[in-house]
């Protein structure tokens, strides 16, 4: 996913419902409308809903 911030891509179950998700790992969470539109992380994907985790910067 070649999104700004975006370091990663992976799936998971959300902690509240146990659905499965996918997971999309950022360095940093920014409210939607600070993004370009094109840099805007969906709801969801193929209609499996998608979570954003902020985990800091990318290691070398």
């Amino acid at each position: 996913m070649a999104l700004a911030n975006v370091t990663g891509v992976g799936s998971g179950r959300d902690e509240e419902s146990g659905e499965d998700v996918i997971v999309v790992f950022v360095t940093r969470k920014v409210p939607r409308d600070r993004l370009r539109p094109e840099d805007v992380v969906p709801d969801e994907l193929d209609g499996i809903p998608v979570r954003v985790l902020a985990m800091g910067e990318d290691e070398p």
